[in-house]
Parts: structure tokens; C-alpha cells; sequence
């Protein structure tokens, strides 16, 4: 799918170590070549893209977030709310990948700011052949911000 020119940078702020592994695998399995940063709520997502303490000093900006709603600390819908005000991080692409499928939880995140929204599916196969349709759909066909935007 793409090229070892621009590896795709990821953020997966995903709770579930199972799942966060699943997008790995489904990443893999899909021959995605992307760069797959991983953490584990909304409060860590915001300290990586704003490069917050020495464990996120040298984080890339991610070419996409992928986003699960329900997590600790700060969850998916606060995350969302928090970055699409910040100029820096507003123009990020953040599709939203969760077990929800409550129809508020839909129109909330695309009311916020969400460029998408998938529901997990629960079969293996499926799951990774959705992985399939979101890295055809954001890594070759869409075009997507320049990664070498200044970083705050």
C-alpha cells in the first residue's frame, strides 16, 4: 500500500492492550506501512502530540488518530473536544474506532470534529479487513496534511 518513502505515522489511543494489538496485527496483515504510536487514554494522546515529558519529547505528528471513545482518565469525546481547538492538532484527521455503536455516540463525534467513524467489528477476519478499507481510504486515496508542519 504505501511506500518506505513516507511511513505513516498512527496514534491509536486505545485502553485495551488486546485491541491495540489487533490494529497492529490488521496494520501488518494489510502490508500497511505505518508508524503505529500507541497510548493508552486521552490525557496521553494529548501529552504525545504536544511532545509533554520526556517518555513523548521526540513524538512524530501523527498522520491519523485512531480513537476509541471509552477509556480512563480522559476519554475519547473529551480528547476529540480538546484537540480540535488547539490549532496545531486541529487539521489532524481522527477517525474514531470503537465498540459503540449507540447512535449518539455517532453524531457526537462527528459533531466534534471526527473525520470518521468505525465500529469494531467483532470477528477477527472483519476487523482486519476494516483496517484494509481505512488504510486504502486515508493512505492512498485521500490526500492528507504535510507531515512536517511546525510542532509547538
Amino acid at each position: 500500500m504505501t511506500t518506505e518513502r513516507h511511513r505513516f505515522v498512527i496514534l491509536l489511543a486505545e485502553d485495551e492492550p488486546a485491541d491495540a494489538h489487533l490494529v497492529q496485527v490488521a496494520l501488518s496483515e494489510n502490508h500497511i506501512l505505518a508508524d503505529l504510536q500507541h497510548v493508552a487514554d486521552g490525557r496521553d494522546a494529548l501529552e504525545y502530540l504536544r511532545r509533554e515529558g520526556p517518555r513523548f519529547a521526540d513524538a512524530p505528528r501523527p498522520d491519523l488518530i485512531l480513537l476509541d471513545l471509552n477509556m480512563p482518565r480522559m476519554d475519547g469525546r473529551q480528547f476529540l473536544a480538546a484537540i480540535k481547538l488547539e490549532q496545531n492538532f486541529k487539521d489532524i484527521p481522527v477517525v474514531v474506532l470503537t465498540t459503540s455503536e449507540v447512535e449518539r455516540d455517532i453524531v457526537s463525534s462527528y459533531h466534534l470534529g471526527a473525520a470518521g467513524y468505525i465500529t469494531k467489528p467483532v470477528d477477527v477476519v472483519q476487523f482486519i479487513a476494516a483496517i484494509r478499507d481505512l488504510g486504502e481510504y486515508w493512505f492512498e486515496l485521500v490526500r492528507l496534511p504535510d507531515n512536517q508542519k511546525a510542532r509547538p
